[in-house]
């Protein structure tokens, strides 16, 4: 946290108008997430300007601008449903969630958000999208959402489109028509969400039987002591851990995004720091969560943002705005919002992936179907947990299956003359199995009966492991070396082994190995076990044709 205190006013020209610029962009979008989260406008505002401060200020990453999105926002609707709208068990969870980015990020898990597989960030980013756009499909018909969650909100759909509120209606259409077309050249004096905004409202005025957002206090946040429930205290941990999660892939892939576009590297440790922060401090003060924001971090960064002043100046002029104009906010209407939250949606839904997924790997499609599917159908958690576990084990399993198939491969050649001229001496009286690397655990599982099924069938006499280039076995591996020595005891047959690193001695032996594999049967060279194994095969002196099977790497069999 060194020069934490410390702001760069190099480039303050373009911090400033990159921060105004975003701040602009992110008020209908702090809005509408404050109204889909159930907590109100001034929830989604708070949360902008305090996570976007302290964010930026003690976060990792220069040029993120942070607030309210798309992912946090569905977790705090389905929780507000759960608690019946307790807003401070709900604030509660908000705080905890900081706390656990905190957490995360001095424990120094930020670089592991990068082992999460594409397919599994597609589909739940997917699946978020469209239950955004599932969430707003009542209000954007001019209706209330019923129930809890995207399925709740699918079953009330039926009964919104038969009372359709066509005023709502027009607005709603007008608002996401108006996101979608305004031109980019105009975005930069006017974002296009703050347009749909104002045409929406403005002509809104003259309709009739139009939902708007109603009265907004102003005034800058109060502080809310935290409250537990101890009735409610799993569904809250779970919801925080969720956040938590969330916030934490959303912030770090914006991240990823902002290093693309300055050239630079940001710190994600600390990044998580500053996200945890803001959020606790949101938590404490009425706010929602927020995350690093993609889109206004592009923004921030296009319009001449560099430095962690950006971001600082886009809360002071959300700040400002919560100040001074919360009475004309009072008449925007609910279906406006709801265009430009289905026009997010659209965005967050990854299409540049689902086109060609297809033409890809099956079980990515498949992997990033089934995220997507228990994202909407059942919970965030579940679908990115078992979308990881998948994952993990597929590629286990193909590295398995790599190793496997390599089993039986073309003839050895040793580069040393004396173990070529061993090998032209031997005949099939001694198996050679050259391990090519660490063994996996679901390799183990296999590789008992697989160099089993090599040697049965032959005079071989002798079988010598080569562990020249295995530089450790867990216990997987281990007890797949057990079984390989009992095979070949009970088949009569003289084990070897050379090459055996320390760590993997004292595995063996500590597992009750050493009378299997005793001392004289262990070599540290290659050459002198073949040595051994042809002396005890009495072919040290004979010339014989020899073959060698690859396992690994390479497995020979001599």
């Amino acid at each position: 946290m060194r020069n934490l205190f410390r702001i760069d006013l190099s480039h303050w020209r373009g911090d400033l108008y990159g921060g105004l610029t975003a701040g602009i962009v992110a008020l209908p979008l702090a809005l509408a997430f404050g109204v889909a989260s159930g907590l109100g406008p001034m929830a989604g505002l708070y949360g902008a300007m305090i996570v976007g401060f302290f964010a930026s200020w003690m976060g990792g990453t220069p040029t993120n601008v942070s607030g309210p999105t798309g992912p946090m926002v569905v977790v705090l609707a389905g929780l507000f449903a759960s608690l019946s709208g307790d807003v401070g068990l709900i604030l509660t969870t908000v705080f905890i969630a900081g706390l656990l980015q905190v957490a995360f990020g001095f424990l120094g898990l930020g670089q592991y958000i990068r082992l999460v597989p594409y397919p599994v960030i597609s589909g739940f980013m997917s699946g978020i999208g469209l239950i955004i756009i599932i969430l707003q499909s009542s209000a954007f018909l001019g209706h209330s959402s019923e129930g809890n969650g995207p399925v709740a909100a699918l079953l009330s759909l039926p009964g919104a489109i038969s009372h359709i509120n066509y005023s709502a209606l027009f607005i709603g259409a007008l608002s996401l028509a108006t996101v979608y077309l305004w031109p980019a050249k105009w975005g930069r004096f006017l974002p296009g969400p703050l347009a749909a905004l104002i045409l929406a409202t403005v002509i809104g005025l003259a309709l009739p039987n139009l939902p708007v957002l109603g009265n907004i206090p102003t005034g800058l946040p109060s502080f809310q002591m935290p409250s537990f429930d101890m009735d409610m205290s799993v569904l809250i941990l779970e919801a925080a851990f969720i956040l938590a999660i969330l916030g934490t892939i959303d912030s770090l892939l914006t991240s990823l995004v902002a290093d693309n576009m300055t050239r630079t590297r940001h710190d994600s440790n600390r990044e998580l720091i500053g996200q945890g922060v803001g959020n606790a401090v949101s938590g404490l003060f009425g706010g929602i969560s927020g995350a690093g924001a993609t889109m206004r971090t592009v923004i921030n960064i296009r319009t001449g943002g560099s430095t962690r002043l950006s971001g600082m100046v886009h809360s002071a002029v959300l700040g400002a705005v919560i100040l001074g104009i919360g009475p004309l906010l009072s008449e925007i209407p609910h279906a406006a919002l709801a265009g430009v939250l289905v026009k997010v949606g659209m965005d967050i839904v990854d299409l540049n992936y689902l086109k060609r997924a297809h033409r890809g790997p099956r079980w990515d499609l498949l992997l990033m179907v089934l995220v997507l599917g228990l994202t909407v159908m059942v919970d965030l958690i579940t679908a990115v947990g078992l979308g990881v576990v998948l994952a993990a084990l597929a590629f286990v399993r193909q590295m398995a299956q790599l190793q496997l198939q390599q089993l039986g491969g073309p003839g050895f050649t040793s580069k040393d003359p004396e173990e070529t001229q061993l090998l032209k001496n031997a005949k099939d009286k001694v198996t050679l199995f050259e391990f090519g690397g660490p063994l996996s655990f679901a390799a183990a599982a296999d590789l008992g009966h697989h160099i089993r099924s090599l040697y049965e069938g032959t005079s071989s006499e002798s079988i010598i492991l080569d562990f020249n280039r295995v530089p450790y076995i867990d216990v997987s591996a281990a007890m797949a070396v057990e079984t390989i020595a009992r095979d070949a005891k009970d088949a009569g047959k003289k084990l070897l082994v050379c090459g055996m690193a320390a760590q993997i001695a004292r595995t063996l032996d500590g597992l009750g190995m050493r009378e299997l594999i005793p001392p004289y049967t262990r070599f540290e060279a290659r050459l002198e076990a073949l040595q051994s194994a042809l002396q005890s095969a009495g072919l040290d002196k004979q010339q014989h044709s020899t073959r060698h099977l690859k396992f690994g790497l390479s497995a020979a069999t001599s």
